[in-house]
């Protein structure tokens, strides 16, 4: 894995890295020259991963365009075989697109299925992430064909379709690799891009420090790098009750989600941990559990005694719980007490029906945990991609947001957001949602923010999962853990 710099998990909208090219040709790099970085990191980057071959390079009529002619002026000089189609003329091109196609001097064909016959590689470089509008008919067309001859594509700045702020693709095809610019877009991460960008490929193309810190960041890709010292330490003087005591309400006849959640809550560092469960389910919950305290609910099922009681740090309720009015009833007396906690599963969609009761106990310590079903159940159906939909439900509900997924968005009330990226496909497996929200509830009792708490459980589940491999089912994540922490606490 290659370690990234905080500064370097910033996502910029297409806007702002507009901004950073207009800013930084004000501070004296032209921009040509920032094409020419561009383009000749596009031609680095495919002489990296393959040997000399045949290559159709197609060039749009912007800025995406002159990218790719200094792309295939840099092959060229190197010895590559080379052919350029243009989607337009060279004379309706303009400014630093026009002089960059000037130096071409290769044959230049129309964009079309023939330029690529024969080729054996293709670079992309018809539109760039600014794209507002389907691809036309004929554009598809050409890369249809490229897609049925099974060819290897590099995009330039992202495969041609792909909105780079939502994440949406209107025609776009799968590409071996994605190199762009300075930092990534939004939409290199968001699905359904991140599955045909490839390889996502970060080029330095000499943008100034000072611009990029000139630039309000509210989003970032999902990495160590951002909350790993916040991560809690051990000291000498540590002990158990230090560690926080998270309590789990458990659901009974269902069991195994709450148990799952409970073993995650301990292997994140909670100094103790207790579920809460009906008192018929006790001898099922004791007999699984070794290290987990459980503790039986009064007759009535009131979580009041319980709540009383203020060594709790963290609380978390929803897996296994069920859809009833006591798990309502539970959900708002936590609330109530004003301490971190999670909601996840039944206890958010037992608020279907009137959400608002919910939305005002909130707070900015609290996190839920909703797939995309959950959240539909709670926030409706609303406009905008994924990162948008997540702002907006943080802001509503006031508390911190994990819209899961395999590009799972973590957003927080005033804005903030993570996009994730290292989540697995075998992630998808019954259970995995409630260990994550034991993660999240281990974290919290021992005091962490709630937003980094979320992004680094978040990663964790990911990177634990990645550790197994294929065959990973959700009860192997909890044990899993303490590498990834070793692996984190040893770099902080």
């Amino acid at each position: 894995m290659i370690e990234l710099r905080s500064a370097e998990c910033a996502l910029l909208s297409v806007a702002q890295m507009q901004a950073a090219d207009r800013l930084t040709i004000e501070r004296g790099v032209s921009g040509a020259a920032l094409m020419q970085a561009a383009g000749a990191a596009v031609a680095r980057e495919v002489a990296r991963r393959w040997s000399v071959r045949r290559v159709t390079v197609l060039c749009g009529p912007g800025n995406n365009g002159g990218d790719g002619f200094v792309a295939a002026r840099v092959l060229a000089e190197a010895g590559w075989p080379v052919r350029v189609g243009l989607l337009g003329t060279r004379t309706a091109l303009r400014g630093d697109a026009q002089a960059h196609a000037a130096k071409w001097t290769g044959p230049l064909e129309p964009c079309g299925a023939a330029t690529i016959e024969q080729a054996e590689l293709l670079i992309d470089a018809l539109f760039g992430s600014g794209l507002d509008r389907p691809l036309s008919p004929d554009v598809q067309a050409v890369l249809e064909s490229a897609r049925a001859q099974a060819l290897p594509v590099v995009a330039v700045d992202v495969p041609s379709g792909v909105r780079g702020d939502s994440g949406e693709a209107w025609g776009a095809i799968p590409c071996r690799c994605t190199v762009t610019f300075t930092r990534k877009k939004p939409g290199h991460l968001l699905l359904p891009a991140r599955a045909l960008c490839g390889d996502v490929i970060m080029a330095d193309i000499g943008t100034p420090a000072t611009v990029l810190a000139e630039l309000p960041v509210d989003t970032w890709e999902n990495h160590p790098s951002l909350w790993r010292t916040q991560l809690p330490h051990l000291t000498p003087e540590s002990h158990k009750y230090t560690r926080g005591h998270a309590l789990l309400v458990g659901g009974w006849p269902t069991s195994g989600a709450a148990r799952m959640a409970a073993r995650a809550a301990a292997r994140c560092g909670a100094g103790l941990t207790t579920v809460a469960v009906p008192e018929q389910a006790l001898p099922v919950y004791a007999a699984a559990l070794t290290s987990i305290m459980v503790r039986a609910l009064d007759p009535a099922g009131d979580l009041a005694p319980l709540l009383a009681d203020a060594r709790f740090s963290a609380l978390a309720i929803g897996p296994g719980a069920g859809l009833s009015a006591a798990t309502r009833e539970r959900v708002l007396a936590m609330l109530a007490s004003r301490r971190a906690t999670v909601l996840d599963a039944d206890a958010l969609s037992v608020f279907a029906a009137d959400p608002a009761p919910l939305f005002a106990a909130l707070g900015p310590r609290c996190v839920l945990t909703p797939h995309e079903g959950e959240f539909k159940r709670l926030f409706g159906t609303l406009p905008g991609d994924k990162l948008a939909r997540a702002r907006h439900a943080a802001r509503t509900s006031g508390a911190v947001i994990v819209l899961k997924g395999a590009d799972t968005v973590i957003a927080a009330p005033d804005g903030r957001a993570m996009i994730n990226a290292n989540a697995p496909a075998w992630l998808a497996t019954a259970g995995s949602g409630d260990v994550l929200t034991g993660m999240i509830l281990g974290l919290l009792a021992q005091g962490m923010d709630a937003f980094w708490a979320a992004g680094a459980a978040v990663w964790m589940h990911g990177a634990a999962a990645a550790e197994f491999g294929p065959g990973l089912i959700a009860e192997d994540l909890p044990d899993l853990l303490p590498r990834v922490l070793a692996g984190l606490l040893a770099r902080s």
